[in-house]
């Protein structure tokens, strides 16, 4: 899939455009997507970074990076995607001014959002707007009671099922793998240590059954208080696997909340422990 970061990037040419956010691209985002696909021109999602509200000050814990959106949304079958910088100059744009910038700009023909979709100076504009100005445009039924603000909401709460059931997909924790304290090995369960983007949503403390790929992992998520820990780190443990991560990017699924954290009576006890947990973790359904 092209990425393009501007609209001069982008042929001039009849389009389908998926308009939207697409925090997640949860199942509702996928039908507008899959709309814009169906539609006949060439399909092209026109999505903001950084997401609107964060650039009007408010605070937003997001469900998945930039990356891993358009990753999700080129999974999708999408050709072309314009990633627009949300700004305060953008969002002082009238609808109509948005509308010629981006829309115009790009050739836009056809125009998909999610019936509550608003956009321009004040949120004043609407699907209704851009018919006005000649669009064609789709109005795409919102899936009941899937929404993202939803899922952050049960991801927080640590409801991974119901979550996982509105994604159409695992949560799922992204981040780079970096050094840590070296204890997990020493245990013998040596660990991927993920630094993730700050902003992102994540499930409460506690130790997680999930993959990475094909890879089953267990995976703790808090302070390792059996340690005396005092920052938030998230480890996994990688089922069968022994390759050097130090750098890489994982995309790490979480499929079932095992435990809390604890603080043993011994490193024994802790170790015995983690043994249940990877059994656990092999016997993981993956939600969704």
């Amino acid at each position: 899939m092209k990425v393009a970061r501007t609209t001069a990037e982008l042929e001039r040419t009849p389009r389908a455009v998926a308009l939207g956010t697409f925090d997640g691209v949860h199942l509702g985002h996928r039908r507008v997507i899959e709309a814009a696909l169906a539609a006949g021109p060439r399909p092209t999602v026109v999505t903001f970074d950084p997401h609107p509200r964060t650039a009007l000050g408010n605070l937003v814990e997001l469900v998945s990076t930039l990356e891993r959106r358009l990753e999700l949304i080129a999974e999708l079958g999408v050709p072309e995607t314009l990633v627009v910088a949300f700004d305060l100059e953008l969002a002082r744009l009238s609808p109509e001014e948005f509308a010629a910038r981006v829309l115009g700009e790009i050739g836009a023909e056809v125009v998909v959002a999610g019936r509550d979709f608003r956009f321009g100076r004040g949120r004043s504009g609407d699907l209704d707007v851009l018919a006005g100005l000649g669009f064609d445009t789709r109005p795409v039924p919102l899936v009941e009671g899937v929404s993202s603000s939803l899922i952050r909401r049960l991801v927080r709460g640590g409801e991974l099922e119901r979550a996982a059931k509105f994604l159409g997909r695992p949560v799922e924790v992204e981040g780079t793998v970096v050094a840590g304290n070296q204890r997990g090995g020493t245990l013998g369960f040596p660990t991927a240590n993920l630094a993730t983007e700050p902003g992102l949503v994540a499930p409460p403390y506690g130790i997680y059954a999930g993959a990475v790929g094909g890879t089953r992992a267990a995976v703790s998520i808090g302070t390792n208080p059996h340690y005396g820990g005092q920052e938030r780190r998230i480890e996994a443990f990688l089922l069968d696997f022994a390759a050097d991560l130090y750098g890489k990017r994982l995309v790490l699924e979480l499929w079932e909340r095992l435990r809390d954290e604890a603080v043993f009576e011994s490193e024994q006890a802790l170790v015995e422990q983690i043994g249940r947990d990877v059994e656990r973790t092999r016997a993981a359904v993956r939600p969704a």
